[in-house]
Formats: C-alpha cells, sequence, structure tokens
C-alpha cells in the first residue's frame, strides 16, 4: 500500500512540474516575442510558482488517485491566466500587444465550459477541481479588473475584489458560509464577467462604450453578490432554528428507536 501511495504521489508530483514548465516556457515565448520587462517576468514566475506550491499542498492533504483529465484542463487555462498576468502587470511600463492578450484571454474563458463537462463526462468531479477551478476563474477577473480599471478608472477594480471581499467577511460572518442553492443566473453573471472585461480591455469600444461595459459587469456581480448574500442571511435563522428542533427532539425520537 505505501508503494501505491509513494508511486500515486510521484504521479501528482511530476502533474504539477509539467504544469509549471508550461507556464515557464509560455513566458518565454511572450519574452522573446514581444520583449517582457521585468515586472512581467516577475509577476509571472511569482504566479507559476504559487500555482505550483498550492496546488501541490492541495494535492498532498487531498490524496487523489489521479490527477484528472479536467484538472489537466485547467492547469493548462491556469497557464494561460499566467501569461495574461505577465502582461497586464508588463502593460504598467509598456502598451501591451492587445492581440496576444486577447488571445490568450479568450482561450483561457473558452477552456472554463471545457473542464467541468469533462469532469462530468469522465465522472472525475471533485471538491478540489472545483475549488481549483474557481480560483482560477477569480483571478482572472481579478487581474482583468486591475487591467481595465488603467482605462476606466480604480472603480474598476470592485469587480476583482468582490469575490475576496466576500471570502474575506466569511471569516467574521460564519453564515456565509453555508451552501448555496444551484443557479443559472450565478452562473451566467459569472461567465459574463470575463467576457466584458476582456471585451473592454480589446481597446475596441470608445472610452464612453468601455466604461459603460465595464459598469455594466459590475452591477450584475454587485447584483449577484447581493442577491446571494440575502438569501444566506435569510436562511440563517432558518437553518438555526432547524438545528435547536433536532437537538430538542432528539430525546423523543431515541425514546421511540426500540419501542416495540
Amino acid at each position: 500500500m505505501a508503494l501505491n501511495n509513494t508511486y500515486d504521489a510521484r504521479l501528482l508530483q511530476q502533474e504539477t512540474a509539467v504544469g509549471a514548465g508550461v507556464q515557464l516556457l509560455l513566458l518565454t515565448v511572450l519574452g522573446t516575442a514581444i520583449g517582457l520587462g521585468p515586472a512581467g517576468w516577475l509577476t509571472g514566475l511569482a504566479f507559476g510558482l504559487a500555482t505550483w506550491a498550492v496546488l501541490s499542498r492541495a494535492l498532498h492533504r487531498t490524496r487523489p488517485r489521479s490527477f484528472g483529465a479536467a484538472n489537466r484542463v485547467t492547469l493548462g487555462r491556469a497557464t494561460l491566466v499566467g501569461g495574461v498576468t505577465a502582461l497586464v502587470a508588463d502593460s504598467f511600463q509598456s502598451p501591451p500587444p492587445v492581440t496576444v492578450l486577447v488571445a490568450l484571454t479568450a482561450t483561457a474563458l473558452i477552456l472554463d465550459a471545457v473542464d467541468g463537462k469533462v469532469a462530468r463526462r469522465t465522472g472525475s468531479s471533485t471538491a478540489l477541481g472545483a475549488r481549483f477551478d474557481m480560483e482560477v476563474d477569480a483571478f482572472l477577473i481579478l487581474v482583468l479588473s486591475v487591467y481595465v480599471a488603467a482605462a476606466v478608472g480604480p472603480w474598476a477594480l470592485v469587480i476583482g475584489g468582490m469575490r475576496y471581499a466576500f471570502v474575506a467577511a466569511a471569516r467574521f460572518l460564519p453564515w456565509l458560509n453555508n451552501a448555496l442553492p444551484p443557479s443559472t443566473a450565478r452562473k451566467t453573471v459569472a461567465a459574463l464577467q470575463g467576457v466584458l472585461l476582456l471585451l473592454a480591455g480589446s481597446g475596441i469600444l470608445p472610452y464612453a462604450l468601455t466604461s459603460g461595459v465595464v459598469a455594466l459587469a459590475l452591477a450584475l456581480l454587485t447584483w449577484s453578490f447581493g442577491r446571494d448574500i440575502g438569501w444566506l442571511r435569510r436562511t440563517r435563522d432558518s437553518a438555526g432554528h432547524e438545528v435547536e428542533r433536532v437537538a430538542v427532539d432528539r430525546p423523543r425520537e431515541t425514546a421511540t428507536v426500540g419501542a416495540p
């Protein structure tokens, strides 16, 4: 058993190492083709190292039997996000190659619709895979909001920071961690964030329309978060009362378990 566990661990380490290597290769290609500056290189390398470290730790903790095809797709998406991150960091020193940035972002957004389907088709859906997918999505939105903020103003940063603010608030308000019911509207709004921010950052729209697109993204995201927070707040008391009722009824239930 120990040998199998060690073998599996090595295979998982190889998967994350390959991901880190591909990230370095992408940065090298970008550096050769467009001449990444120090900010782009350092940010891209930091992203790749952080992704490798966090993912390796999560795999070691959950000990899955295999990495899975869906996680490979998500890891590829994370690599593209690392390239976008490097380009955005470099944009503060020199104008970025918008075509390359748009191509990397668009591919990452398209692949976002692939990994979930692969996981369901192969029966390999896991909590780790879902969390990995969500974190990659959230970070891409953060990076894109930083990029468009340079054009429309710092208020666009609220889009990228909203999810992280929600996670921080949940540390002090545990009821925010309660499970939410499935929602097509939530998924649609989440998917639109990347599309709208990519459209705003593409440079094909005049300033007024660019600001309007970003404002629309912010309005939709605010509505979605507000609706979910409202639902969690309304249901926290009923959930607490249900737990209390079960605790009160438990002695009576226990008394009837062995009744003839």
